[in-house]
Order: C-alpha cells, then sequence, then structure tokens
C-alpha cells in the first residue's frame, strides 16, 4: 500500500517533474504499484553480460508475478542459451486458429559501473519524481508495465480472441542470439509490438506531450574492417607506400562520400508528418525531403543535422583504428572498422561493395566483421496497428500527433521481420529527448509516465487481440 500511495503522490507531481499533462484520469492504481514495485525489482538485478549475470533472476521475477496473476505455469517457458536465458508466456486465446499476437521485450541492461553514477545503478531509486536505475527506460520498466497491463486485463474479465504472446529476450545489448531464438519460435505470429525504448516526447520546458512515435523500420547495423598490409622497414627509409597512409586516405575517401538518400513509406510518412510539427528551415526540408528525396538543398539542410543524417538513407562511419607495431618501424600492417547504418531494403554484400567502389584502392581489402545482426526490409503501414496506437494515444492525449518513425539502432525485431513477421516498435512512455539516458549515466525515467503507459496497455492490447 506504501508503494501504491507513493506512486499516486508521485503521478499527481506538477509539470516541472515532466509529468505529461493528461486529459483524463483513468484509475488503475494496482497495476501502477505492481509496474513501479517490478520494475524496482528488476533494476535491482544485474542482469548484464558476463560473469554475475542475473538475467535469469529477472526471467523468475516476471515468471512469479504472471504466476500470482493467473498464468498457467505451463504457459510459462524460460530458456537457457549461452551464458543468459529467453522467456515466453501464452495467454492463450479463445480462437486458437488465430496466429498469436507477440509482445516483445528484452530483460539485460548495459553495463553501468557504479563510481561513475551519482546513484548505484542496481539501486533503484525514487526521487525528485523519477525512477533511477540502469534499465529504468532501456528496458525493465516498459517490461514491467506490460506485465502489470496484462495482469490488469485479466483481473477486469478480458479475454482474448487471438493468443497473447509475452517474449523477453536476455542479450539484446550484446550478441542478441535470443532474440533470433524468440523469432525462430515465434516465427508464426501475426505480429509483433516491441515496446523497447521510449516512444513519446514530451517538451524540454513545458513537460507536456508533444507527439508520439513509432517505428515500423529500422536500419541494420554493419560493421566491415578495412586493412591494408606492407612489408614495412626501418623508419629512416620512408617509402611512398605506407600501410598507415593508404588507409587513412580511404577513410577520407569514406568521409567524402554520401549514401543516396532515400525513402520508403515509414519514412515518407514521418518526414511528411514530423515537418509539420519543426518550425523554419528545417520543416521546410523535411516537407520537401518527404516529397523528392533527389531535392539536394533539402538533403543539405537535414544531412547537416546529426539527427536528420541518419533517417534520409545508409551512413558509414569509422570507429575504430589501429597500426603499426613499433615507433621507430614503418607500419607493417593497418585496420579500421567502418560501422554502417543501413537503410532497410540493401543487402550486405551490396554495401560492402559500395564501400569497395568509394575506397577505389585493391590494396585496402574490406571485409563484413558483423555479429549479431540481419538485414530487414520495412515492415507494412498496417491500418489495424496504426489505429490501434493512434487510438490508445488519442484516448490518452486527444489530438497528439502520432507518427511513423525508423529506428537507427538495432532492435529484437530485425529477427522476426526477417522471418516475415511485421514488427513494430511502440513504447507507451513519454521523456524528454534531454532527459534520455539510455545506455548512459543515471539513467532515469518520470514515475508519471507509469499511469498513462498502462492506459495505452489497456486500449492496444485489446484492440489488436479481439
Amino acid at each position: 500500500m506504501r508503494k501504491i500511495l507513493t506512486l499516486l503522490a508521485l503521478t499527481a507531481a506538477p509539470v516541472m517533474t515532466g509529468s505529461p499533462v493528461r486529459a483524463e484520469v483513468v484509475a488503475h492504481p494496482q497495476a501502477d504499484g505492481q509496474a513501479l514495485d517490478l520494475a524496482e525489482k528488476a533494476i535491482a538485478l544485474r542482469s548484464v553480460a558476463g560473469p554475475g549475470n542475473r538475467t535469469a533472476d529477472v526471467a523468475a521475477l516476471f515468471r512469479s508475478a504472471l504466476l500470482a496473476g493467473g498464468f498457467q505455469a505451463k504457459d510459462i517457458a524460460i530458456t537457457p542459451l549461452g551464458g543468459t536465458v529467453y522467456m515466453t508466456a501464452t495467454w492463450p486465446g479463445s480462437d486458437p486458429s488465430l496466429k498469436p499476437l507477440v509482445f516483445l521485450g528484452h530483460m539485460d541492461v548495459v553495463e553501468a559501473k557504479p563510481a561513475d553514477w551519482k546513484r548505484d545503478p542496481f539501486t533503484p531509486v525514487v526521487e525528485d519524481g523519477y525512477l533511477f536505475g540502469r534499465g529504468a527506460t532501456d528496458m525493465k520498466l516498459d517490461d514491467t508495465l506490460l506485465i502489470a497491463s496484462v495482469l490488469e486485463l485479466k483481473r477486469q474479465g478480458y479475454r482474448p480472441k487471438r493468443s497473447i504472446v509475452l517474449a523477453f529476450s536476455g542479450d539484446e545489448e550484446t550478441e542478441m542470439r535470443t532474440g533470433a531464438a524468440l523469432a525462430d519460435r515465434l516465427a508464426n505470429a501475426e505480429l509483433v509490438i516491441n515496446v523497447d525504448g521510449t516512444g513519446g516526447v514530451t517538451g524540454e520546458r513545458s513537460g507536456k506531450p508533444e507527439y508520439f512515435a513509432w517505428a515500423g523500420a529500422e536500419k541494420t547495423c554493419l560493421d566491415f574492417q578495412l586493412t591494408v598490409t606492407n612489408p614495412g622497414g626501418h623508419s629512416s627509409e620512408p617509402r611512398a607506400d605506407n600501410a598507415i597512409d593508404r588507409l587513412a586516405a580511404a577513410l577520407l575517401r569514406i568521409q567524402a562520400y554520401h549514401f543516396r538518400p532515400e525513402l520508403n513509406d515509414i519514412t515518407r510518412a514521418y518526414f511528411t508528418e514530423a515537418a509539420k510539427l519543426e518550425p523554419g528551415a528545417q520543416g521546410a526540408a523535411m516537407k520537401a525531403f518527404a516529397a523528392d528525396p533527389a531535392d539536394a538543398k533539402a538533403v543539405a539542410v537535414l544531412r547537416a543535422d546529426p539527427a536528420m543524417a541518419g533517417r534520409i538513407g545508409t551512413t558509414c562511419v569509422v570507429t575504430t583504428i589501429g597500426g603499426g607495431h613499433a615507433l621507430n618501424a614503418l607500419p607493417q600492417r593497418a585496420v579500421a572498422n567502418i560501422n554502417c547504418r543501413v537503410f532497410p531494403g540493401h543487402s550486405r554484400q551490396e554495401i560492402l561493395h559500395e564501400l569497395e567502389r568509394v575506397v577505389a584502392d585493391p590494396q585496402v581489402r574490406v571485409t563484413d566483421v558483423t555479429e549479431g545482426a540481419v538485414e530487414t526490409p520495412a515492415s507494412p503501414m498496417r491500418p489495424d496497428v496504426v489505429g490501434a496506437i493512434t487510438q490508445a494515444i488519442d484516448g490518452i492525449y486527444p489530438g497528439l500527433p502520432v507518427i511513423p518513425a525508423m529506428k537507427s539502432g538495432a532492435t529484437d525485431s530485425m529477427w522476426f521481420r526477417a522471418h516475415g513477421v511485421p514488427s513494430y516498435g511502440a513504447s507507451p512512455l513519454f521523456i524528454r529527448l534531454s532527459e534520455n539516458f539510455s545506455h548512459g549515466l543515471n539513467e532515469r525515467t518520470p514515475v508519471a509516465a507509469i499511469s498513462p503507459a498502462v492506459d495505452y496497455f489497456l486500449s492496444v492490447i485489446p484492440a489488436l487481440s479481439h
């Protein structure tokens, strides 16, 4: 009861805490309190890859909550894989002929060093209207919001027509093998709603919701190694052919190169709608680009903004470099890693060949060294999905813009899209962009975002499973 009273008090906090302003407050204190309580317990479990990984304990925590809420033990599976686990929990539908609806998340988090944080990252703290701790944003709170909302629907007597599967991977932040295993197991799904991350954006000054973005596509993360080898020699006898010089020249050619700007249905809709929210030259460029991706003036404006550059096409940048073996010797070897974020629809082989053309030097070997990624197309703009998300947000914040988007980073959705299962990123959490510290220091999320997030799930889950 203390936890619920604390949550309700924080939910009523003033706008200065970053809490979204809602048109109507819907009471579900048990679900709100359970989401926070489970999130705190999950954050306290250090589910980081490597020694001491407690992802299995997070799965056990989730299992206990689901069993206490009415799930049958036979419908919950926790499967070990490669030093971690993944988990599924099925709420059987009344019509077994229908393909299941999957809600996807992950239980692992990025490493956090306590010495770098103001608060211990694995000791959850509710302070000043925020839940602090590793996983508060990415993404243990999202997981527990989903669980608490499903159990709330069970208490309300809802019975899905389509089976609902809660799927939680255990190494999304590292090797992503469990996400691939889940996709293999659930390849017969009708569609996937991935609740990873935050979908809602609140104003930096007002703290009020400004728009909600759902993701129907994501760029593929690929790594290519550039390698130059050379006989080397004594540094007192410089030669025209130097491995580091040759690699540097290749890197500068890649830096100067721009991949073709392009659109798909998701990004065209994003630029069209987002342009209405963006004033000045940026908004005009977004509108022009949506109409014509070959518009050089619009492309130049968007490319100048790092947040926009990755949305208009494939990007490749150097991320690591190494070379030489002694301070007084010509280098015998120089290597660099090129990280590419590839626009949907292009294969890794296609990008490799394009890099080879850009490098234009047969002595620079380009090798695909990608691990844990697969290229996938964008998911279709399904009216049922778009309608369910829009209806849910409009029911909480009437008239709030709801726009499609493409993620720049990789998620477990890619494994499902590779199986031909449409997957959509749609987390209900709202946060200021400046306060999104996923993977960073002092990660936190407004506690006031919990109650409207439950509202969202109580609308979306029935809408897609009836």
